[in-house]
């Protein structure tokens, strides 16, 4: 099978500096904007912990919520292909970090609750094995991403 290579680019631009740069740890801000195109551009900073803005996105959410959306493209696409009739996908998921010498995620776990119109209940959660064996985000992490749906038939 030929590989095929995709490139993302993304623009982070520090936007935090409150008049003295980084002359101390507390002396600035870790606001961010982060572009990509045309696309609208992300509020971003650290996490609260980290003296971060808790109102912008932090890395952490944007890995916890990359792995759900990929999961969820290939769930939804695995699911047209066998006939299973999603009407609503909504995923509650969670990432677990660790401090230490090194900060690290340790897992996430996706709790998705999808509906179907009809159909195999069984035969929709398996899909999510599925989809995640496919996931492109998954298969980038070297942790585990745990996944517990729920399957509810439409009606």
């Amino acid at each position: 099978m030929t590989q095929r290579q995709h490139t993302y680019r993304v623009a982070v631009q520090w936007t935090g500096n409150t008049g003295s740069g980084t002359s101390g740890y507390q002396a600035y801000s870790r606001d961010h904007v982060i572009a990509a195109g045309d696309k609208p551009q992300i509020a971003g900073s650290s996490d609260p912990a980290f003296r971060g803005d808790r109102q912008r996105w932090n890395p952490e959410d944007l890995l916890v919520a990359s792995t759900s959306a990929c999961h969820k493209l290939w769930y939804l696409h695995l699911c047209a292909e066998a006939g299973v009739v999603v009407t609503a996908y909504e995923d509650h998921a969670e990432g677990t970090m660790v401090e230490g010498d090194k900060g690290r995620f340790t897992s996430i776990i996706l709790r998705p609750r999808v509906t179907i119109e009809g159909g195999d209940t069984e035969l929709a959660a398996r899909l999510h094995h599925a989809a995640h064996e496919q996931c492109f985000i998954a298969n980038s992490l070297n942790f585990p991403v745990l996944c517990e749906p729920v399957i509810t038939v439409a009606g």
